[in-house]
């Protein structure tokens, strides 16, 4: 789309503002007078003075204002053919403007192999430029097949905060006409890093020969495949322009920073036919911060780790069609702080974790390399701690019925503190295991299990279907394993449904405050009418003290304040269904 259609679909955007349920409404005013600055995308003339512009070669190369605060952006200026390979930094705009994106933007090159990343001096996240964005920036993209991709050796440098937050967002959430619940507006952000990937060969030496993995120790056991460092998956979205590739033996790798960073509206297929999460981090390394994030109404995933080791503090998912986090290929980082609420109508698991990709090819053909995968420590080995899952039992939903935590295929996770809730809205009664709260499955997985490896520390469960009935050692069914294990169980008779807030004599009370988000103090809280069984209290993790509360939001220190989106009545589109 060349500028001036770019600027006539805002001004058409613009119009239906008053009757749509935008989630961002910048107020427009009457497009008389483009300011392009001479050139502006890429036409020859000098910089605006507050888009973004690049350097290339001898030529300035701008984004154009559109006369409504708004910086545009075509593919001159970068595209899926022309990938941004110098830093570029983009400014807050005045009165909420936005920097508008008619194409892809795809931060530094990719390489297939270890010898073209070599030869192109990119070995770790800061050797390719880097996307800086101001806090209270906002970042759309008009098209469905956009997306924004970090390449290895890239790093993204978005540093938000709890009043002035990054957006990554569409053109129909900038000019209103979007839903609150509407996605595939865009595609999402893809960032890759030089992490371990368990679905690597490393040069067909046998995987993992190197002993267990100790993510405190600074110590990389895959540097013990002797030399062997091959590692170039092709990453969601990867297709002719739009590949690009994660992987490889650095679990410190650093693709920068995301702090206080909102992605809304996300899902759409894009290059190879891919419905994107919101965010996929392929490979992506410990030495990336991300803090306050937030996933909102996405079409996948909200956000899936396909191995590495990042870190994630304070993440919220709202509306997710498919698993609000996904977990596979290795990944070993901690999640601190996760608060997931599905739509009533839609949504599939709050968690599902898988150990080993490609575990099924795995378990079929090599029996054998599964085995050594786990033994040497690189199966998936998450640890969540202070988790709140709101779950809707709704069906058939868009991918699957509405559920809690999925984990097989040889994961090894360890969850504390935490609350899975699917007792607000009444389930399917049709069937006994569409709605299910827990599932686990794998024999490695459920070994795991019976033998203390995975492990679930203290943790309440409110749902109709509780579970599968899986075997765990001398145990029959997930719900048996984990009562014997510290977590408690709600009563909730199937086709039922009870409020998990009730104020006054509660038979459950779990949550509370006007949005129902907040957990209740665990002193506080009743179980069938009673206080928690002792064994349920919150525990103490890496040393700090124990929480006051089960879940990951407390009402004295409440961190979604004011920058999430969705939840509180003075910052989103909707009322959440279970207030």
């Amino acid at each position: 789309m060349n500028p001036t259609k770019l600027i006539a679909a805002l001004v058409a955007g613009a119009a239906l503002t008053a009757c749509g349920s935008g989630d961002i409404n910048i107020s427009p005013s009457t497009v008389s007078n483009v300011t392009n600055n001479g050139g502006g995308n890429g036409g020859g003339g000098g910089p605006s003075s507050v888009c973004g512009n690049r350097t290339v070669g001898s030529q300035v190369i701008s984004g154009s204002e559109d006369g409504n605060g708004n910086c545009l952006y075509d593919s001159v200026f970068v595209g899926p053919n022309n990938n941004l390979t110098e830093d570029l930094l983009l400014r807050a705009l005045p009165n909420g403007g936005a920097h508008i994106f008619d194409t892809s933007l795809f931060v530094g090159e990719t390489y297939r192999t270890q010898a073209d990343l070599v030869a192109n001096g990119i070995s770790e996240g800061g050797d390719g430029p880097t996307l800086t964005i101001e806090a209270g920036t906002t970042l759309a993209f008009t098209d469905q097949r956009n997306f924004l991709i970090v390449n290895r050796g890239s790093q993204i440098i978005a540093n938000g905060t709890a009043d002035a937050p990054i957006t990554f967002t569409s053109l129909t959430d900038v000019n209103g006409t979007v839903g609150p619940e509407d996605v595939q507006q865009w595609g999402g952000i893809v960032i890759n890093g030089f992490g371990i990937s368990n679905k690597c060969e490393y040069n067909d030496v046998p995987r993992y020969a190197g002993g267990p993995a100790d993510r405190d120790s600074g110590t990389n056991p895959a540097l013990a495949l002797g030399g062997g460092t091959e590692c170039s998956i092709e990453a969601e979205g990867s297709a002719g322009d739009d590949e690009s590739q994660y992987g490889g033996i650095n679990n410190e790798d650093d693709s920068g920073s995301l702090r206080y960073v909102i992605v809304k509206h996300t899902g759409a297929e894009v290059g190879n036919g891919d419905e994107l999460n919101g965010i996929s981090f392929g490979g992506v390394g410990r030495g990336t911060l991300v803090e306050n994030l937030q996933v909102y109404s996405t079409y996948d995933d909200g956000i899936e780790m396909f191995g590495g080791s990042l870190d994630i503090t304070n993440f919220v998912g709202v509306y997710a069609r498919d698993d609000t986090i996904d977990i596979d290929e290795g990944w070993d980082g901690v999640l601190t702080n996760a608060l997931v609420v599905q739509s009533e109508t839609d949504g599939n698991h709050c968690i599902e974790a898988d150990g080993v990709g490609s575990y099924d090819s795995f378990a079929m053909n090599n029996p054998t390399g599964l085995q050594t995968i786990i033994d040497n420590g690189f199966n998936s080995r998450p640890v969540i701690n202070n988790l709140t899952c709101i779950v809707s039992p709704n069906f058939p939903g868009t991918h699957d019925p509405g559920a809690g935590w999925r984990l097989r295929e040889g994961i090894y996770p360890i969850i504390n503190n935490a609350l899975l809730i699917s007792s607000f809205g009444v389930n399917d009664p049709t069937s006994a295991n569409d709605n299910y709260c827990l599932r686990f499955q794998s024999d490695e997985t459920l070994a795991a299990a019976a033998a203390g490896i995975m492990q679930i520390n203290s943790a309440i469960v409110a749902c109709q279907e509780v579970d599968r009935g899986a075997t765990i050692g001398a145990f029959n069914g997930e719900q048996a394993w984990m009562e014997a294990n510290s977590s408690q169980f709600a009563t909730v008779a199937d086709g039922t449904s009870i409020d998990a807030s009730e104020a006054s004599a509660p038979e459950l009370a779990l949550v509370e405050g006007d949005q129902n988000i907040y957990s209740t103090l665990w002193a506080s809280s009743a179980v069938n009418g009673a206080v928690p069984a002792a064994q349920t209290a919150p525990v103490s993790v890496n040393g700090d003290p124990a929480p006051a509360i089960l879940g990951a939001v407390e009402a004295t220190n409440d961190w979604t304040v004011p920058w999430v989106f969705g939840i509180s009545p003075d910052n989103r589109g909707q009322a959440l269904w279970f207030e």
